[in-house]
């Protein structure tokens, strides 16, 4: 239902402004639909298939399907109302790669993350992990505690993505049948995994997209640890109060490590280290790193299939890539290609100008926070930082913070949340999140007020030339 009511908010928006649906000038690079029945058209198929998605507890319609569907619809459309706004074949192809640039870095980065996580399930390394766990004596609240401290440590190291599915495969494994253990440790791990990127330029692709672009400084980000903290605790400490005592039942055979975990586990970490570095030092994109440590994996998979005493002919990586989560995977396609054809279309850009010249950069930032549970973090910072407004450090911090951590709201509007719907499947749902979200909201809006009372001396501190937005 939220949703659907900040569809129709968008419409409407769109609708007021005349303007919006002027023609396409030359220097522009998307069309200004505004009113014209195809983009209206594009955004009922947009509302449509999120619909679906939402239903997917009950049609049990995979995800990916109805988004993926819808994001073809809306191209076509675009291509079938194209003459109408100059917008030649070419424009077209340059606007479709542009998305294909955005999703085949997404894939690799993922797939690469993926096929480990399956790795390592394979090495028995999270069954020894559970194993320990619970031979620690520690209780479901104190696992729940224990995992969400983790994924929050965890994210600003690696990614959001990477870390929840490490430590949801903890807690499915030590949760088994427990539904409501798994699902309400899941809602955290997403909230703090969510909260933990936040403040860290390599945490989230939307903090590292915010760093490229020159707009904060690499140690400025860290003005949002105690906000992070903030808005991982507040919900946690609510929600423990409803995860039970008791230990989870213990394990009776013996489980070890399968040979070549420990090197796994060292080629992971050198993994993310060469995602991190080859960025930094060298430029270039995180998928690189995370591509050419999937390449150690493979060749060390077949020094365990083929070399020393103990081989082990069954383990073929060849089958942890197939393992990955392409639903997961294929739902990021429809998403980007999706929102990609409503920013060619400007809706977009019309929001974005409504917005910050209308209601003003504080309360605009705070509310995209709610937009990115619904679209997805990413398009949402893109079109920030592309309509690129004056504002000062805080402002780009606030906006930083917000876009990160909003997406726990719901399950689905985060990679972490998505990722985990998907391997923990029946006992982590979309509406199981939803029952959690007015606590979430909660941590949120104490963020924010943490941001504004802790980093208020960074109000008109400039990223360059230009006047400090209005607060």
């Amino acid at each position: 239902m939220l949703r659907l009511i900040l569809s129709a908010l968008f419409v409407s928006l769109i609708a007021i402004d005349p303007a919006l649906a002027a023609p396409r000038g030359e220097a522009d690079d998307i069309i200004h639909a505004g009113m014209h029945w195809g983009g209206i058209l594009c955004v009922v198929i947009f509302v449509l298939s999120y619909v679906a998605v939402l239903s997917e507890e009950y049609t049990h319609l995979r995800k990916s399907k109805p988004v993926m569907l819808g994001a073809g619809l809306i191209w076509i459309v675009i291509g079938v109302i194209a003459p109408d706004f100059g917008v030649s074949h070419e424009a077209l192809r340059v606007a479709i790669f542009h998305g294909l640039e955005e999703y085949g870095s997404l894939l690799l980065f993922l797939l690469a993350a993926m096929t480990y996580i399956s790795a390592l399930e394979n090495r028995k390394v999270f069954a020894v992990l559970r194993a320990k766990m619970v031979q620690a004596g520690l209780t479901l609240r104190q696992l729940f505690w224990a995992t969400g401290i983790l994924a929050f440590m965890l994210s600003p190291i690696a990614d959001n993505l990477t870390t929840a599915l490490v430590l949801g495969a903890v807690v499915i494994a030590v949760g088994g049948r427990n539904a409501k253990f798994v699902g309400i440790s899941c809602v955290n791990i997403v909230s703090a995994a969510n909260a933990g990127g936040a403040f860290s330029p390599f945490g989230d692709i939307t903090t590292l997209m915010v760093w490229q672009a020159q707009k904060l400084e690499f140690f400025e980000f860290f003005a949002l640890f105690l906000p992070s903290v903030v808005c991982f605790v507040v919900p946690a400490l609510i929600m423990s109060f409803f995860v039970s005592q008791d230990k989870p039942e213990p394990i009776k055979e013996d489980i070890k490590l399968k040979k070549g975990a420990k090197v796994i586990i060292g080629l992971g970490l050198l993994t993310i280290a060469m995602a991190v570095g080859f960025e930094q030092m060298l430029g270039l994109p995180p998928f690189v790193g995370m591509m050419t440590g999937l390449s150690l994996l493979m060749l060390f998979s077949w020094f365990i299939r083929h070399s020393g005493v103990e081989k082990d002919k069954e383990f073929d990586i060849l089958d942890n890539v197939a393992a990955a989560e392409w639903d997961t995977l294929l739902f990021f396609f429809g998403v980007i290609f999706s929102v990609g054809g409503l920013g060619f279309l400007g809706y977009l850009e019309a929001m974005s100008m409504t917005f910050y010249e209308g209601w003003g950069a504080s309360m605009t930032n705070i509310l995209l926070g709610f937009v990115s549970a619904i679209i997805d973090n990413i398009p949402v910072m893109f079109a920030v930082l592309t309509m690129d407004p004056q504002m000062d450090h805080f402002q780009w911090l606030l906006v930083t913070l917000t876009v990160g951590v909003g997406g726990s709201m719901l399950s689905i509007g985060s990679a972490a949340g998505v990722a985990l719907m998907g391997s923990a499947r029946g006992q982590y749902t979309f509406f199981g999140h939803l029952k959690w979200t007015p606590v979430i909201l909660l941590g949120y809006a104490a963020a924010v007020a943490a941001h504004f009372w802790l980093n208020a001396d960074l109000i008109g501190v400039m990223s360059g030339a230009g006047e400090v937005s209005a607060h």
